[in-house]
C-alpha cells in the first residue's frame, strides 16, 4: 500500500529483506562455482605436473616450465596465480612458505561456536586459506553480541549466527569451502560432524560442551584447540595432540556449578575473547600447516588489565583418564550414551537460570507491583543487585543493598519501613516490603533471609527488572 504515491516503510523493509535473501543466495552460488573452478585448476595443475615429471624422467631438463592454457605459467607447486598473490605475504615467510600454504589448502577445520571466540577465529581461518571450514552454532544474532562477536553485523540481528558467520567468511575468501551446521552440537550428531574435519576449535562457553567436544575428539583422534574468556582473563591450550593430554586428563571431575560463570552474568570485555580467538586461529594454522609448535602440554594465561601473558606447563596425559586412558579408552557407543548435563550438573543451554525458592504468596509479578505503585501503596523497594549493576539502570525510589551486605544493613530496611509507616494517613497496616534483582533469583534468596530475620511480609518481584522491561515498560533498558 502506498501513501501520497510513496511506498510505506513496511513495503520498503520487505523489499530490503527480499534483496538480502537474493544476495545471500547469489553469494552461495558464486562460492560454489569458485570452489569448482579451484578444483578444476588443481586437477589441471596436477595433470601438467605429471607430464612434466614424465619429461624429466626421460632425461629432459628438470627446470622445464610448461605454459598453461590461458598463457600463464605453472609454478610447479599447485598454487594458481591468484592464490600466490592472495597468500603472498604468508608465502614470503621462510618458515611457512609454499609448503605451509599447500598444507593449509588441503586441511579442514571445524569451529564449534560462532560467538566471541569463534568470530575472530573464523575470520582469520578463512583469510589464511584453509581448504574447508565448518561452523556449528544454533543461536541467533542479538544486539548484545556485537561488542565482542565481531563477525556479525547489525544487518544480521535476529538471523542465525551460522548464516551470518558464513557470509562474512565467504566475503573475505570466496575460494574457501564454508560448511554451515545450524544445529546444536550434541552427542547424537557430534561424531557425524567432527568426522569430516581434521582440526576442531572449541569456541563454546559452557562446561558440558567442553567435555562433549573433548570426548568426541578423543574418540575420533582429532586435535582440539581450546580457548576460554571471561571478564578480563582468558586461556588457551591444545588437547589430544601428538600424545598430549586431553581435557579430561586435566579435569577428570567437573567444577562445582557455583564456579561456572557466564559472560551474561559476569560480563566480558569484548577484546578479551577477540585475543583468545585469534590465538586459537594461530594454533589451528600451526597444526594445519605443520609449521610451528602448538600449545600441547602447555597453557597460555592472559590478563587483560596487567597485559601479562603467562605460559604454564600442564599435567601430561593420564593413563587413568576415562577418555584417553590406556586401560579403558572411550568408545563411540559409550560417547553417544553419556549424559553430559547430568555429569556436569549444568545444562547445555545458556538460558538464564530460573530459581523457584519461595511459595506463591511470597512473590509478586512486576505487573502487580506496578499496580500497587499506581494505587499509592506505601512500601519500600530493596534492590539487591551489586552496586555496579545498580548504576547501569534501576527502578525509581529503591534502596540498593547488595545481597552479600544485607545482614549488615538490615537497620536501613527497618528505618525505611518506619518512615513509610509514619508518613501514612492511615494506621490500618504496615508498609509493604518488596525485593528486586536482575532476573528474580537473588531476590528470592534475599527474601528467604529476610523472613528468617523477622521481615515476614517481604516479597520478591518475579523475574526482576527484566520482567519489568518485558511486562510493564518496554522502553526500560535491559542488559
Amino acid at each position: 500500500m502506498e501513501s501520497n504515491g510513496r511506498p510505506q516503510a513496511s513495503e520498503i523493509l520487505r523489499q530490503i529483506e527480499s534483496l538480502r535473501s537474493s544476495k545471500d543466495e547469489i553469494e552461495r552460488q558464486i562460492s560454489d562455482l569458485e570452489a569448482q573452478l579451484q578444483q578444476l585448476n588443481c586437477d589441471e595443475n596436477n595433470c601438467r605436473k605429471a607430464e612434466e615429471d614424465e619429461v624429466n624422467s626421460n632425461g629432459s631438463s628438470s627446470c622445464l616450465i610448461l605454459p598453461s592454457e590461458n598463457g600463464s605459467f605453472d609454478s610447479g607447486h599447485g598454487l594458481a596465480s591468484d592464490m600466490i598473490y592472495r597468500y603472498s605475504r604468508q608465502l614470503l615467510l621462510p618458515a611457512f612458505g609454499v609448503q605451509g600454504q599447500a598444507n593449509l589448502l588441503k586441511s579442514s577445520v571445524l569451529v564449534i561456536g560462532a560467538g566471541g571466540l569463534g568470530s575472530p577465529a573464523l575470520l582469520y581461518l578463512a583469510a589464511c586459506g584453509f581448504g574447508r571450514i565448518g561452523i556449528v552454532d544454533h543461536d541467533m544474532v542479538e544486539l548484545n553480541n556485537l561488542h565482542r562477536q565481531i563477525i556479525h553485523t547489525e544487518a544480521y540481528i535476529g538471523r542465525p549466527k551460522v548464516e551470518s558467520a558464513a557470509a562474512a567468511c565467504r566475503a573475505i575468501n570466496s575460494t574457501v569451502e564454508i560448511v554451515e551446521h545450524t544445529e546444536a552440537f550434541r552427542a547424537t550428531n557430534a561424531l557425524g560432524i567432527v568426522r569430516k574435519y581434521d582440526i576442531v576449535v572449541d569456541a563454546t562457553d559452557n562446561v558440558p560442551s567442553r567435555y562433549l567436544i573433548n570426548d568426541c575428539c578423543v574418540v575420533l583422534g582429532k586435535p582440539l584447540v581450546s580457548g576460554a574468556a571471561l571478564g578480563l582473563e582468558g586461556q588457551l591450550t591444545v588437547y589430544n595432540y601428538n600424545g598430549g593430554p586431553c581435557y579430561r586428563c586435566l579435569f577428570p571431575t567437573p567444577p562445582p556449578t557455583t564456579a561456572c560463570q557466564r559472560c551474561a552474568d559476569s560480563g566480558v570485555l569484548g577484546v578479551v575473547p577477540g585475543i583468545i580467538g585469534c590465538l586459537q586461529a594461530l594454533e589451528a594454522i600451526k597444526i594445519g600447516s605443520a609449521v610451528g609448535d602448538p600449545f600441547s602440554g602447555r597453557m597460555l594465561l592472559f590478563d587483560a588489565i596487567s597485559g601479562r601473558i603467562r605460559i604454564v606447563k600442564i599435567r601430561g596425559r593420564s593413563l587413568q583418564c576415562e577418555a584417553c586412558g590406556e586401560n579403558a579408552p572411550l568408545t563411540e557407543k559409550q560417547f553417544q550414551e553419556f549424559d553430559y548435563e547430568c555429569f556436569t550438573q549444568t545444562p547445555f543451554s545458556t538460558a538464564p537460570l530460573k530459581l523457584s525458592l519461595l511459595p506463591v504468596d511470597a512473590r509478586i509479578s512486576s505487573k502487580e507491583y506496578h499496580e500497587r505503585i499506581v494505587k499509592g501503596e506505601p512500601h519500600v523497594l530493596v534492590d539487591v543487585r551489586p552496586a555496579h549493576h545498580y548504576k547501569i539502570v534501576s527502578l525509581p525510589n529503591c534502596i540498593n543493598i547488595p545481597f552479600p551486605s544485607l545482614e549488615a544493613r538490615l537497620h536501613e530496611i527497618s528505618s525505611a519501613l518506619i518512615k513509610k509507616d509514619e508518613s501514612k494517613n492511615s494506621a490500618d497496616s504496615n508498609a509493604s516490603l518488596y525485593v528486586v534483582c536482575r532476573r528474580g533469583n537473588e531476590s528470592q534468596r534475599a527474601v528467604q533471609y529476610l523472613h528468617k530475620m523477622g521481615f515476614s511480609s517481604a516479597k520478591d518481584i518475579i523475574g526482576g527488572i527484566q520482567s519489568w522491561a518485558h511486562d510493564v515498560d518496554p522502553k526500560f533498558p535491559t542488559y
